[in-house]
Parts: structure tokens; C-alpha cells; sequence
């Protein structure tokens, strides 16, 4: 039997991927031991970090006056860095809220700078839409704008870039979405995400950060919380999380066999179109966000007989299809399905869902 993963992070790796694992477990690149045994400092590490930002250039196009940095601490830490580098303590800086990342990041960025909402937004109530909003709030002064293009546990995503006013720069929480379609990086001042989605495995983040940006942080930021450590030191001014770090260069290499964020989009767009018009097509499973804002990376489902969900969830795992169950804070299912998700495990979930209905509905 064929096991799909839709976990939502730690999530799915792409099987070649894997297997580059198994076979350079013991002997990474003829050096005789693991990729974990290496110094991060030695010739053979320091030619895969070359070679992961070069490729990581090549697969966003990104221009050269945007700085790489691979930094440990998820995205949460980054709710906190983002705010110490980039503004000042009477600083404000704007947050776009539409779901439960969101609410977390405006949070924590409220102990180091003015952070506030671009609207009011409800803490305790899940999102079905991108809010209607406009930015006529946004003044000059205003240190950044931060938005979470793709919010995993409501499903909402963002098919277009925000247009923010006065050249204020954009900060996203790109961990759900990153790599999965074609990025103008030039519309932002700074991108991050946590790997464990479409980058590799948990214990590693990639910032982007546009080079002008890096002289906002004071002088009393703690080193290992200033981007400037990680941007003048390739990363490497301590011992790195070495293994996430190669397990992110066998990714880019995958995405880049497979034809690049252009092939990913497309495949994306299908995997999800094939669960959405299922889901829609039934009166056993629903779907409650707006059809435009519907995230491509994690599609959340209900069933209508809600006592039904165990049942569900067992019948579901005995058939192969891991991670279904939806996250505590909203309910029901969730099949996240990442780069790393062939159409195969979409239509196996679709076919268990058509089946389960028969024979529950």
C-alpha cells in the first residue's frame, strides 16, 4: 500500500530526496562520513553552501542586492527579529491579520515596536476570506508592512501582491508557500519561512532580506538575533543546523529537476482544483472559504455529520493517508499538499473521500 503524507509541517519530502538521504547517510560526498560529521567550516560544507544559495538565486531570480541568510529558530523567532532589526521601540510598524499566524506574529512584534492591525480583527474566530481592507493608513514613516500570504490552519492564501503605498517595505511570513510558485522578490523588503513545508525539514529558516534594510538594526540587538551576523558571515558565524542545511540543498535541486516554480505553480494549481471540485461537489464535505482566496497549499474540509470525524480520521490512516486531522484551534480535516505531493496521494484522498461518503452519508 502506497502512504501519502499530508502532514502540515513537518511535512512530506519528495522520495528522491529520501533515497540522496539513505545512500549519503554514511558517506556524504566520498569524505568518508556523514554530512552531520563535517565542519561547517571545511572545504566540503562550504561548497554546498555555494551551491544552495546559487541555487536558490536561480530558482526565484533573485537579484543580487538581496542577501541569503540560513538562521535556526522557525518562524516564531522571526515574529521577534523581524520587529528588532527592522524598527525602532516608537516605530509603528502595520500588520495584515487573516488568521491565527498572523495574530501570533502582530503579538509578539508588540514587545519591541508600535505594531498594529491595517484593520480590526477578530483574535478568537477562524477566517474564511482575505478581510476587505485598503492602505490609505499606511503612512511614510511607517517601518514596515508584515502579511502571512498563506495561513495553513484557515486555508486563506493571497494570489496577489499587496500594494502598499511609500515605498514602506514588505515583510511576509512566507513558511506555508515559499517556492511554490514564481516570486517578484523586488516587491519585498524581506521574506522568511521555516523549511519544514517546501524547503526540506525542521530546524533551519531562510531569510531574504534587501541589503538596505540590514543597517536599520541598533546596535543593541543581540548577535545572534541580528540578520547583520548571518548576512556578513554567510550564515556561519556559528556552528549551523548542518543537516537541515543539506537536506534544503537536495530540495532546491529536486525543484530545479523538476522544472523550476513555473512546473510547481501548474502542478499546485491542478493538485488543488482536483480536492476543491471534489469538496464542492458534495453536500458530505464543505469547504467554507471564499473560492478566490482559497490557499493552493492547505485545503481545510469538514464533514457534515461532524461525528463522523473519528471514524474518518481512522479509516483514512488504515488507507494510507497520514495527517488528516485538522488543527486543534479550528476543527476538522486539513490535507496540506506541498510541492512534495504528487497528484497520485490527491486523487487517492479523493477517492477515499468519495468512497467514505458512500458508505457514511
Amino acid at each position: 500500500m502506497r502512504i501519502y503524507n499530508f502532514n502540515p509541517g513537518p511535512a512530506m519530502l519528495p522520495p528522491a530526496v529520501k533515497q540522496q538521504i539513505a545512500e549519503d547517510l554514511p558517506n556524504w560526498r566520498n569524505t568518508g562520513v556523514s554530512v552531520m560529521e563535517v565542519s561547517h567550516r571545511g572545504a566540503e560544507f562550504r561548497q554546498l553552501v555555494d551551491e544552495t544559495e546559487d541555487l536558490l538565486r536561480q530558482l526565484l531570480g533573485l537579484p543580487a542586492n538581496y542577501r541569503i541568510l540560513f538562521m535556526p529558530g522557525g518562524a516564531r523567532q522571526q515574529y521577534s527579529m523581524v520587529p528588532m532589526n527592522f524598527a525602532r521601540p516608537d516605530q509603528q510598524a502595520v500588520y495584515f491579520v487573516q488568521g491565527h499566524w498572523g495574530k501570533d506574529a502582530i503579538r509578539e512584534a508588540g514587545k519591541f515596536c508600535r505594531a498594529r492591525p491595517l484593520m480590526p480583527y477578530v483574535a478568537d474566530r477562524p477566517y474564511a476570506q482575505i478581510p476587505e481592507h485598503n492602505f490609505d493608513s499606511i503612512t511614510p514613516d511607517t517601518a514596515y508592512f508584515h502579511y502571512t500570504p498563506n495561513e495553513t490552519l484557515e486555508g486563506i492564501e493571497w494570489h496577489h501582491y499587496p500594494d502598499v503605498p511609500h515605498d514602506v517595505p514588505v515583510v511576509a511570513d512566507m513558511t506555508s508557500n515559499m517556492l511554490s510558485r514564481p516570486l517578484d522578490m523586488t516587491r519585498f523588503g524581506a521574506i522568511y519561512g521555516s523549511a519544514q513545508k517546501n524547503l526540506g525539514i525542521a530546524g533551519i529558516t531562510l531569510g531574504i532580506v534587501r541589503e538596505g534594510l540590514l543597517d536599520r538594526a541598533p546596535e543593541n540587538v543581540p548577535l545572534m538575533l541580528d540578520y547583520r551576523t548571518y548576512a556578513n558571515s554567510q550564515s556561519l558565524h556559528n556552528t549551523p543546523p548542518t543537516f537541515p542545511w543539506y537536506v534544503a540543498n537536495l530540495v532546491l535541486n529536486w525543484l530545479k529537476r523538476e522544472g523550476g516554480l513555473e512546473a510547481m505553480a501548474a502542478r499546485n494549481q491542478k493538485k488543488s482544483a482536483l480536492l476543491y471540485d471534489f469538496i464542492d461537489g458534495s453536500d458530505f464535505y464543505h469547504n467554507p472559504v471564499r473560492s478566490d482566496h482559497r490557499s493552493r497549499m492547505n485545503v481545510p474540509f469538514w464533514l457534515a455529520d461532524e461525528s463522523l470525524n473519528e471514524r474518518f480520521l481512522t479509516e483514512s490512516r488504515e488507507a494510507g493517508l497520514l495527517g488528516l486531522k485538522g488543527h486543534r484551534f479550528v476543527g476538522g480535516m486539513r490535507a496540506s499538499l506541498y510541492n512534495a505531493m504528487p497528484m497520485e496521494g490527491v486523487q487517492a484522498l479523493v477517492d477515499f473521500m468519495r468512497d467514505f461518503e458512500k458508505r457514511h452519508g
